[in-house]
């Protein structure tokens, strides 16, 4: 099973999946498309930032891994017994109500836990980030006049494209040269976003949404 830890620190920025060294390497004219969180995500400096934040905040991301796996617990009797009235005859969502919010209410009292457990990791995580992002433009600009790029589009935008026109290497490349580490150590005053405009440059990545419940746990009361 997937740890919240894992959760917390890998998704805010998954690499694409067809990533190849090949990629890097190409000769590259013309239309090109590239991933600017795959190209973050792959990049020296935020593995080092994760690993370093893994370390540092270690004990609170496993305490928050406790308490979720706890919570989980005992949210399932509620949601079984939720789910047998729900397929009770006559079950209507005003019959049901009642339960499905016990079961939120619980839920939200819980992810306001984990929120506080986290927190200090998440700032952490999007700092780090934020540095990264920063140096975003200069590395795309970088890549694509090495690759002679007249139009570079998001891997969603294009219908079809060559492994080789991918330049989502490149751009990693360009940042471990621009931004080679960054730090971990949040400054008190500090505030996400502050650089501003960043999400501008290719989606930047949304830090890791602090811990929730697993879906499973949340129903969803359907009339009859």
């Amino acid at each position: 099973m997937t740890t919240f830890k894992t959760l917390l620190l890998a998704a805010a920025l998954v690499a694409p999946a067809a990533m190849t060294a090949t990629a890097a390497d190409a000769q590259v004219s013309g239309i090109a498309v590239a991933d600017a969180q795959g190209a973050i995500a792959n990049s020296k400096a935020w593995n080092a930032a994760r690993a370093q934040i893994e370390t540092t905040y270690k004990a609170q991301l496993d305490q928050a891994e406790t308490r979720r796996q706890a919570v989980a617990r005992e949210l399932q009797p509620l949601v079984t017994a939720f789910q047998t009235a729900q397929r009770a005859p006559g079950a209507t969502e005003a019959t049901l109500r009642p339960q499905a919010q016990a079961i939120q209410t619980r839920e939200n009292a819980a992810n306001q836990e984990l929120a506080r457990l986290t927190q200090p990791a998440q700032r952490a995580q999007q700092y780090a980030i934020e540095q990264i992002q920063a140096k975003l433009s200069d590395a795309v600009t970088a890549a694509v006049r090495a690759k002679n790029v007249s139009l570079l589009l998001r891997p969603e935008a294009a219908l079809f494209a060559q492994p080789t026109a991918d330049i989502t290497a490149a751009i990693t490349t360009e940042l471990d040269r621009l931004v080679p580490t960054v730090s971990t150590a949040v400054p008190a005053n500090w505030q996400p976003n502050q650089q501003g405009g960043q999400q501008q440059q290719g989606g930047a990545p949304a830090p890791a949404a602090a811990g929730r419940a697993p879906a499973a746990t949340r129903p969803a009361p359907q009339g009859r």
